[in-house]
């Protein structure tokens, strides 16, 4: 039997290593959840983080831009989107398709109650992001395409100064869940989430495999391949400490 959603707290076991690129930076990586099998669920049973939106996935709110660099890049995207990948695609080039939330910070905006740039069921170019849809259809990877904070989510990347306390520092650069916890306060409003959701966690693939392209562009391919061989080495053991929310 299993629950919707597991509380957070639970023991997670992590392992760290240098980043092959860059002498300065040790990875710190979630084992217990890269091991994990979650996987994205939107239009095949996502209820959506508001009961009252359950079609727009985690799409409702629209999403912040990371930097100029991100907005720029998508920008370039949305330029080559035509009417029948995106359903708003008129709407958005006559009244713009960006705004600045209540503390002025860029980010896609909000139409007919979600981001201006998630299509509706009925709409015959296909449900969904239609910048996902135009990687899919062009033969790009996903994370190309959208904002940053789009294509990591539920990854997670920080980054911390650390102080081994010989006078020397080092940034550990931890790769692990975006927990319901990371969007903050309003974190626990949302009606549902999905990284510690049962209903989630049924990918045939553990995370490390089925989100490759992610994880190599936030580690590089020489990081991403020394995290394959102790992501491998945790399943041969037996995962022995695996992700509450994987049904058994």
């Amino acid at each position: 039997m299993t629950v919707p959603e597991v509380d957070l707290g639970f023991p997670r076991s992590f392992v760290e290593f240098a980043n092959p690129d860059d002498a300065t930076e040790v990875f710190r990586c979630d084992l217990t959840w890269l091991t994990s099998r979650w996987t994205c669920i939107f239009g095949a049973g996502c209820p959506g983080i508001y009961a009252n939106a359950p079609d727009s996935g985690c799409c409702t709110l629209g999403a912040h831009f990371s930097d100029e660099d991100d907005h720029a890049r998508v920008a370039g995207f949305v330029d080559r989107l035509d009417p029948t990948e995106w359903e708003l695609h008129d709407l958005g080039h006559r009244d713009g398709w960006t705004e600045r939330d209540e503390d002025g910070e860029l980010k896609t905006r909000v139409a007919d109650g979600a981001c201006i740039f998630h299509n509706s069921r009925d709409f015959p170019g296909g449900y969904g992001c239609a910048l996902h849809a135009h990687a899919l259809a062009t033969g790009l990877e996903p994370h190309t395409t959208k904002p940053d904070v789009c294509w990591q989510l539920p990854l997670r990347r920080q980054f911390r100064e650390v102080d081994p306390g010989d006078g020397s520092s080092y940034t550990e650069v931890s790769i692990g869940e975006y927990t319901r916890a990371g969007w903050g306060p309003g974190g626990a409003d949302l009606d549902w989430y999905c990284s510690s959701n049962t209903e989630a966690h049924v990918a045939a693939d553990p995370v490390y495999v089925g989100n490759r392209a992610e994880l190599t562009a936030l580690m590089g391919e020489a990081g991403y391949a020394e995290l394959v061989l102790h992501c491998e080495r945790f399943v041969a053991a037996g995962r022995p400490v695996p992700h509450p929310a994987d049904r058994r």
